[in-house]
Order: C-alpha cells, then sequence, then structure tokens
C-alpha cells in the first residue's frame, strides 16, 4: 500500500470514489473557518486509498505516531449519509476507537485535539445514538 503522507496537519483521507460532488460538497464545509478558525488539515485524495478499510488505514499509520494521534476518513457511509459524516479514528495509544462527525464539526475537534485542550475521548463520549459528534450540548 501506498504511505501516507508525513505532515504535521491531520489527514482527511478519501476512501471511497462513488460521489465526486458529495465528496467535494465535504472538502468545502470542513474547509469554512468556524469563528474565524480553521481545520488544519490535509486531505489526502488518491485513488490508491480508495476502498481502504479502517485497519488497513490503522496499519499504514503504524510508526507515523510522531505525526498524528488520529485519523479522519471520509467513506462511502460519509458520502452517502445526508449528514456526511467523517470517520474519526484514533489511533494512538490503542488504534481503533472512533465516531463520525458533521463536516461543520471538524474544525473543533482538530483544533483542540491538536493542541491537547481536549482528548479523543470528550469528542466520543458526546457523539449521538447514531454515533455522530454534532457538537457539545448547549448548557
Amino acid at each position: 500500500m501506498k504511505p501516507l503522507p508525513e505532515t504535521p496537519t491531520a489527514l482527511v483521507i478519501r476512501t471511497d470514489y462513488s460521489d465526486q460532488a458529495a465528496w467535494e460538497a465535504v472538502r468545502d464545509e470542513i474547509g469554512r473557518p468556524v469563528d474565524g478558525f480553521f481545520a488544519s488539515v490535509e486531505f489526502v485524495d488518491d485513488v490508491a486509498y480508495d476502498g481502504l478499510t479502517k485497519a488497513q488505514l490503522i496499519e499504514l499509520c503504524r510508526g507515523a505516531e510522531a505525526y498524528r494521534s488520529y485519523i479522519m476518513v471520509v467513506d462511502a457511509t460519509t458520502l452517502s449519509h445526508p449528514d456526511r459524516p467523517v470517520l474519526v479514528v484514533d489511533i494512538y495509544p490503542e488504534p481503533g476507537p472512533e465516531f463520525r462527525a458533521i463536516p461543520s464539526q471538524i474544525q473543533s475537534i482538530e483544533n483542540n485535539l491538536s493542541i491537547a485542550n481536549m482528548d479523543f475521548e470528550e469528542f466520543a463520549q458526546c457523539a449521538d445514538a447514531n454515533g455522530i459528534f454534532r457538537g457539545f450540548p448547549q448548557f
């Protein structure tokens, strides 16, 4: 398998090529600033990753913990679901925990995880009954 890019920014990896317009919509939504803040991500749009599973992506990340502790995946579920929830997978220290997030929340996730302001679990615990993070509850 082709190695993932070595970059300090979070990766948004496309693994489904069934709907170009949906991919562009997800990418555009992630790229929009939220309250003046941008998601510092690198979009990986390479057919070499078409159809890769979560397990295969985690394997590609082995040894890259210095670069990232999680990955974001735009897969078939993302492109076919009306809310376009992106798969967010924790790969360090133990790979595997996951949740989905609507694209407009990727900025918050990336910003907070990149500066260790919050932990992966804090986002995962606030996912709804369908496993989708839509933001933190308003009190």
